[in-house]
């Protein structure tokens, strides 16, 4: 006896089975899909050309927040005939995929260079965006260090001011370090970039554009924006009386305007290094304890700067430090 099931034959079994692989057909058509939808682009960041093939995207005087995710410091790049150079990435992944877009809406060469002009997180956590892009990653000689040694502290800071939009930010290292004055060449067009002593941090790199006398001078010098110490406020001092002899058409400042003139642009942050100072050893001479600097110290210049209430009473205090051991 055969004890198998009757197959079903006829139309009636032909328009079953069809029906079951038209079915079929369309799941997998979806899974391919799925599997080869690009992501989402990145919006990019508006830059402005404030020279012949030089962008800068100004960026807004805040703290980070979820609404700026991460884009609060002045990046670039600069566009020579055969690559292009990136100069500051921001706070986050994201802030980097947007300065990416950035790039590509202007042009279609390999960005060969990613350049960090300091550790500071708003200026370097973008850079994880670019590792695709086979670039070569570089900074001061002492940037690695100083990176390594607070690189969990940027990482655990972004999460919690940033949330799902700091997803997928990285430290990247630097596997180019710059410990004396070195040209970059980008095909006909030499970047110069420069170390310098201890000054808003201990590592403080300079990028110039030669072609056009642009000088990206990252938080070597703040517009607008207060300055912060993280450094040397004495160090900061001598550098800035170094920048000051050097000729440029123009600067690009690590916060504040895309571009400014040199060396006035300097003229607002020696003022109020001045001012800083001189209350300092004022206060210091008449007994004040570093708390009571702290409050007191630089408070004229309030109304002369965003962001004065956060950082000033921080730069006081390394102010009064310095000045205990002079």
């Amino acid at each position: 006896m055969n004890d198998r099931l009757p197959s079903r034959t006829g139309p009636s079994a032909a328009r079953e089975a069809a029906r079951i692989l038209g079915r079929l057909f369309a799941f997998w058509a979806a899974l391919a899909l799925v599997a080869i939808a690009p992501a989402a682009a990145a919006e990019p960041l508006p830059t402005k050309e404030v020279a012949p093939g030089v962008f800068v995207y100004e960026a807004p005087i805040q703290l980070i927040a979820p609404s700026n995710k991460g884009a609060i410091a002045n990046v670039g790049f600069v566009v020579g005939r055969d690559a292009v150079a990136v100069i500051d990435t921001g706070n986050s992944r994201i802030a980097g995929e947007r300065l990416l877009a950035a790039v590509r809406a202007r042009t279609a060469l390999p960005i060969r260079y990613v350049i960090n002009t300091h550790m500071h997180p708003d200026h370097v956590l973008g850079d994880a965006a670019f590792r695709g892009e086979g670039t070569t990653v570089v900074g001061h000689a002492k940037l690695a260090r100083a990176l390594q040694s607070r690189a969990q502290t940027y990482l655990d800071a972004g999460k919690r001011l940033l949330g799902a939009s700091f997803d997928g930010t990285e430290v990247v290292l630097p596997t180019t370090s710059i410990a004396e004055p070195t040209t970059l060449d980008l095909g006909g067009r030499a970047l110069k970039l420069e170390p310098w002593p201890t000054a808003h941090t201990d590592n403080d790199l300079t990028v110039l554009d030669e072609a056009t006398g642009t000088w990206f001078l990252g938080d070597l010098v703040f517009l607008g924006h207060l300055p912060s110490v993280d450094g040397s406020l004495e160090g900061w001092v001598k550098v800035m009386g170094a920048l000051a002899s050097r000729p440029a058409a123009r600067i690009v400042p690590g916060h504040g305007p895309a571009s400014a003139s040199w060396p006035e642009a300097l003229g607002p942050q020696r003022r109020y290094f001045d001012r800083l100072r001189a209350d300092v050893e004022a206060l210091m001479a008449d007994g004040a304890t570093l708390r009571q600097a702290s409050e007191k110290a630089g408070l004229a210049e309030r109304d002369a700067w965003a962001l004065f209430d956060e950082f000033n009473s921080r730069n006081a205090i390394e102010a009064y430090r310095e000045q205990e051991w002079r």
